[in-house]
Parts: structure tokens; C-alpha cells; sequence
């Protein structure tokens, strides 16, 4: 393949190997989520457009499929005899590309998807939360690349953890002021600590990727554990904000109250 003659065979085999492993729980967590197998199934009996579940299904049976060959051709493709080998090994490349093509919708439609919700939290953070979810994964991806390579290889993985980092707190300070009222969700509680834990390995493994990451190996790898850690916690964290602000009913009365307000105002200057 055309990506070993770059040198970084242990980061691609990596980020192969962990697209494969994560693209396979998210598919066990979205099946139990809805209750069967079969309701899976059905979702790709149609194509809406306007459903973001219909169209992140499709996104997920996209890339579920490549990410596999690409992960299949790393581990197998130089242990299969003749043709079945070269074969596999041949579809390695254009699979891995395949799946590129679809990580960062992949990365980002559950943000489309729960802000197309009611929940206050979530549907007032529908314009950056998005950036959000890309920023974290892009971090996280970048992470598992400094963990699983050695320095000499993990240059683009360095530079990845550092750009989705910078665009994951950039994005999550905009998204809080746009959430208005809402954004108290995220300081406080379950949510709060989360956030608060987010922000913090997030901050500490960029900082690590961009003045340790390329001197020590033992630094690097603490740093992509950090960011992963923290792209995880950020969805937690967003998850339990937008849980919180359910169950309280002034995320609620309160914002429509102030839309009222704001209606009868320009009504009267009319």
C-alpha cells in the first residue's frame, strides 16, 4: 500500500485497529439503545434526509464496513497466502479512505442528533455543538495515534491532538455563551464535574502533544490517554447537561418566557 512508504505503519495500523474497535461499540451501544437488532435493519430501509437518525445510520453503515477492511487488511493481509493475501492487502488503501471520508460526519451527527431534541441543553447548543463533537473527536483521535506510534511516526497524530483540542475548547466557550440560560447545566453537578474534567485533560494532553510529545514516548502516551479521556468526558458531560435541564422546568419556562417578551416588545414599536 501507498501509506507504507511514509514510514508510519504502527500509527496507521493503530488508527485502524481503534476505528475498527470504537465504530464496533458505538454499533453495540446504538442497537441496545434501540431495544433490537431488527429495528437497526430497519432504519436503513429508507433514506431521510431530514431524519438525523435515518442519515446518521446511513453514515454508520458506511463507514462500519471500510473501517473493518482497512483494520482486517492491518492485521491479516500480510499472513493470508497469494491472491486472498494480495487482495486484502489491496483493498487496505482505498477502504481506510473510504472510511476518512466519512469520520467526521460520523464524529459529529450524534451532536446534530440530540440538539434536533427538545432538551433545553442540547437544542441550545445546536449550532457549535457539532464543532464540539468534531474538536473532541479529531483530539481523541489524535491521542490514540500518540499512544499507539512511537515519536519517529506520530507527527500527524501530534498535530491532529493539538488542532481538535484547540477547536473542542473554542467551540465549547462559544457554545456555552449561545446556550443562555441553559449553560448552567454544564458548571453544575454531574454535568459540571464532568465538563470540569474534560476541560482540564483536554488542556493538559494538548499542552503535552505540542512541548513534550515529540521528546519522550512516556509523555506522548500520557498525553493521548489524557485526550481521550477528555473527549469521553466531554460527551458525558453533554450528555448529563442536557439530562439536567430536562428534569428542571425553568430551561423551559423561562426562555419562552423571555421569547414572549422579546415578541411583545417588537410588536409594540411596530
Amino acid at each position: 500500500a501507498g501509506a507504507d512508504l511514509t514510514g508510519r505503519e504502527a500509527l496507521r495500523r493503530g488508527g485502524r485497529v481503534g476505528a475498527l474497535g470504537a465504530v464496533g461499540l458505538s454499533t453495540f451501544f446504538l442497537i441496545h439503545d434501540l431495544g433490537k437488532p431488527s429495528r437497526f435493519v430497519n432504519m436503513l430501509r429508507v433514506v431521510r434526509l431530514t431524519s438525523p437518525m435515518s442519515v446518521g445510520s446511513w453514515i454508520l453503515a458506511a463507514y462500519g464496513p471500510m473501517a473493518g477492511m482497512a483494520a482486517i487488511s492491518e492485521v491479516t493481509g500480510g499472513l493470508l497466502p497469494g491472491r486472498l493475501g494480495r487482495l486484502v492487502s489491496a483493498l487496505g488503501r482505498p477502504a481506510g479512505l473510504g472510511a476518512a471520508l466519512f469520520a467526521p460526519p460520523l464524529a459529529s451527527y450524534t451532536a446534530v442528533l440530540v440538539a434536533d431534541t427538545a432538551t433545553p441543553a442540547w437544542h441550545s447548543a445546536y449550532r457549535e455543538l457539532p464543532w464540539v463533537f468534531a474538536g473532541s473527536a479529531a483530539a481523541a483521535s489524535g491521542g490514540l495515534g500518540m499512544v499507539a506510534s512511537p515519536l519517529s511516526q506520530a507527527g500527524p497524530a501530534r498535530r491532529m491532538a493539538v488542532g481538535g483540542a484547540v477547536l473542542d475548547l473554542v467551540a465549547g466557550q462559544q457554545m456555552e455563551h449561545s446556550m443562555g440560560l441553559a449553560a448552567e447545566t454544564l458548571h453544575e453537578g454531574r454535568g459540571g464535574t464532568l465538563m470540569k474534567l474534560s476541560q482540564g485533560l483536554t488542556v493538559a494532553g494538548a499542552l503535552g502533544a505540542a512541548v513534550l510529545g515529540r521528546r519522550s514516548r512516556v509523555a506522548a502516551a500520557l498525553s493521548g490517554a489524557a485526550l481521550l479521556a477528555g473527549s469521553a468526558c466531554t460527551r458525558f458531560a453533554i450528555f448529563e447537561a442536557g439530562q439536567a435541564s430536562a428534569k428542571d422546568p425553568k430551561y423551559t419556562v423561562v426562555p419562552q418566557r423571555e421569547r414572549l417578551q422579546q415578541a411583545e416588545q417588537a410588536a409594540h414599536f411596530r
